[in-house]
C-alpha cells in the first residue's frame, strides 16, 4: 500500500515518460509498466529541473480535468471542465465538515470520472494522506472492502439501496434463529435512529438493548457490507429514502447526504451531530445559494466548473452571472438547511392540483428487496401516478422457489399473479406514506430489467425518462386508457443464428381506493 509520500517520486517517472516518452511515437504502443518506470527515470536524469519547472509553471486555474455529467438530460453526457482551483475547493469543503486523517482508509466504488471520486478520492485523500485502497476488480469489490474495513465511505445512493435491500432479501431466507433475531434485535436499533432525528439522550433501558444488539446483530451485519470499521458514510447522486437511512441509522453507522453537482461543484452536507433526514445539510461555508422564483435552487462557490468543453451555449444555460442553475426544485427551511424535492422537469402538476415528485416515491419503492427500479409516472395529462416495476429477479426467484411458484424465465416471473401480490403489498406501503391525490393507482411489472446499454439508464442508474417515455409510449397510452393488458414483444436467444422475439402480455393492475 502507497502512502502520498511514497507514491510521489513514481508518479513522477510516470508523469516523465507519459507526457515526453510516448510523444516521440505516432502510433499506440502497449509498453511494461517497468520499462514506462525506468524510461522515465532515463528522462528525468537527462533533463534535470524539468519536473520541478513543470510544476513551478502550473496555475491554480489551469484546466486540469473533463469531468462528464450523468447523461439523462441528453444523448451523450457533457464535459464539465474544471481547474485545479475548482477541484481543491470541492476537496476542502469536505475536509472542513469531516476532518480526515492519516490513518484512515478509503476503498472508491466508482472510477474518477465522476466528480465525487475526483473530490473525495483524490482530493480528500491528497490532502488527508490518507491510505487509498483499490480492489482487484469489480467482481471483487464486496470481498475486498469487507477485508479492508474503510473508516470513509462513500457511495452512490442506488448502492446504498441495493445493499439494504441485500440484506433484508437474506434475512427473509434465513434460518428462524436469524430471522428472529433480527426481527426482536431490529426495533432496537430504530428507536435508536428515531432518538438520535428527535436529538433525545438515550436512557438506560435503551442504552442496554442496544449494547445487547451490538454483537448479537448489528456487528455481523455491518461486517458483511465491509462497514465495520465506518465513521463517515456518504450518499449522493440521487435521494435516498428515509427508509434506508432508518435502516443503516440503526444499524449505528452515521449515514448522510452530501449535495452537489459536477458543474457547481459541492453545495452542502451535514455534521454528524445536525443530520436531518427530510435535508441535504446547510450550505457549505463560502458559498452562496438562494431560490429562484420558480422554486429551482441557485448557487455559486469557488468550486464552480469553467464551462462545458466546447459548448458555450450550454454553459450559459446554466452559468448565469456565476449563478449556477441546478435544475433542481428545492427550499431552505429555517434552519438554513437545504430541502431538495425533485428535479424541475421531473416534477408533474396534477389535474387534482397536487405537484407529484416521482424521485421520492421510487426511492421509497427501491427499499424493497423485491424491486429493482421502479418509474413514476402520471401520463400525458397528469391525471394520476403510476408505477412501472422492474422485480429483483434473484431474490423474487428465492421467494417463489421457498413457495413453489413455478417459472422459468423473468418474463414468466415478473408476470405471475403471485408476484403481482407481492410488489402490490410494496406499493401500499409506499401509498400510506403519500397524500390521497398522490397515491399510485396502477401499476404494471416489466417483462425485463432496464438497462443502460439500451438508453434506458445512465451508468450510475439513473432514469432517463425523456427515453423511457417514448420507448414504451405504447405501455404509458395503455395504462392511462384504462386497458387491462398490453402486449409487447421479447428478445430471445443470443446472437445472429438464435436471436429472436416472442410476443408476450402485461398485466396492467389497479389498487383499488388509491387516489380516490
Amino acid at each position: 500500500m502507497l502512502q502520498v509520500k511514497d507514491a510521489l517520486p513514481l508518479l513522477r517517472k510516470i508523469i516523465f515518460w507519459s507526457y515526453k516518452g510516448l510523444a516521440h511515437y505516432k502510433d499506440p504502443i502497449l509498453m511494461g509498466f517497468r520499462d514506462v518506470l525506468e524510461r522515465g527515470e532515463t528522462y528525468d536524469k537527462e533533463h534535470p529541473g524539468l519536473f520541478e519547472r513543470n510544476v513551478e509553471s502550473g496555475k491554480a486555474e489551469d484546466v486540469c480535468a473533463i469531468v462528464y455529467t450523468s447523461g439523462t438530460t441528453g444523448k451523450e453526457p457533457k464535459g464539465a471542465l474544471h481547474t485545479f482551483r475548482t477541484l481543491r475547493a470541492g476537496a476542502e469543503f469536505h475536509l472542513r465538515l469531516d476532518p480526515w486523517y492519516q490513518h484512515d482508509n478509503i476503498v472508491p466504488y466508482l472510477p474518477p470520472v465522476w466528480i465525487n471520486e475526483q473530490w473525495l478520492a483524490l482530493g480528500c485523500h491528497l490532502l488527508s494522506a490518507c491510505t487509498l485502497n483499490f480492489a482487484e476488480g469489480p467482481e471483487t469489490q464486496e470481498r475486498d472492502a469487507r477485508e479492508i474495513g474503510p473508516s470513509i465511505v462513500f457511495r452512490g445512493a442506488r448502492l446504498w439501496e441495493s445493499q439494504a435491500a441485500m440484506v433484508r432479501a437474506r434475512i427473509s431466507s434465513a434460518d428462524p434463529i436469524k430471522r428472529l433475531a433480527f426481527r426482536v434485535l431490529m426495533p432496537v436499533g430504530n428507536q435508536r435512529a428515531e432518538a438520535c432525528y428527535k436529538k433525545e439522550k438515550p436512557g438506560l433501558f435503551r442504552r442496554l438493548s442496544c449494547a445487547l444488539a451490538e454483537p448479537l446483530l448489528f456487528n455481523a451485519i455491518r461486517h458483511s457490507l465491509g462497514l465495520q470499521k465506518a465513521r463517515i458514510c456518504y450518499t449522493s447522486g440521487t435521494m435516498l429514502s428515509p427508509d434506508a437511512f432508518k435502516f443503516y441509522h440503526a444499524l449505528n453507522l452515521p449515514l448522510k447526504n452530501l449535495y452537489g453537482s459536477t458543474e457547481g461543484g459541492a453545495l452542502s452536507g451535514a455534521k454528524n451531530d445536525d443530520f436531518r433526514l427530510e435535508t441535504v445539510g446547510p450550505a457549505h461555508h463560502g458559498t452562496e445559494v438562494k431560490i429562484s422564483d420558480d422554486g429551482e435552487i441557485l448557487y455559486r462557490q469557488p468550486g464552480t466548473f469553467v464551462g462545458y468543453y466546447k459548448d458555450p451555449d450550454k454553459t450559459s444555460e446554466v452559468l448565469k452571472d456565476g449563478w449556477f442553475h441546478t435544475g433542481d426544485c428545492g427550499f431552505i427551511n429555517e434552519d438554513g438547511h437545504v430541502v431538495l424535492v425533485d428535479r424541475m422537469r421531473n416534477l408533474v402538476r396534477l389535474v387534482n392540483g397536487e405537484t407529484l415528485g416521482p424521485q421520492s416515491i421510487e426511492s421509497r419503492l427501491r427499499f424493497s428487496p423485491y424491486i429493482k427500479d421502479a418509474w413514476i409516472l402520471a401520463g400525458p395529462e397528469g391525471l394520476y401516478a403510476s408505477a412501472v416495476i422492474v422485480i429483483a429477479y434473484n431474490n423474487v426467484g428465492k421467494w417463489a422457489g421457498e413457495r413453489r411458484v413455478p417459472y422459468s424465465n423473468f418474463t414468466e416471473l415478473a408476470q405471475r399473479p403471485e408476484v403481482y401480490e407481492l410488489v402490490k403489498q410494496d406499493i401500499l406501503r409506499v401509498n400510506t406514506t403519500l397524500s390521497p391525490g398522490s397515491k399510485v393507482r396502477k401499476y404494471v411489472i416489466l417483462h425485463r430489467e432496464f438497462d443502460p446499454d439500451d438508453g434506458e439508464l445512465t451508468r450510475n442508474r439513473r432514469l432517463r425518462r425523456a427515453f423511457l417515455e417514448k420507448r414504451y409510449s405504447e405501455l404509458i397510452e395503455a395504462i392511462y386508457r384504462d386497458r387491462t393488458e398490453v402486449p409487447v414483444e421479447v428478445r430471445v436467444g443470443h446472437g445472429d443464428a438464435g436471436a429472436g422475439t416472442i410476443k408476450t402480455t402485461l398485466r396492467i393492475e389497479s389498487l383499488e381506493g388509491a387516489g380516490r
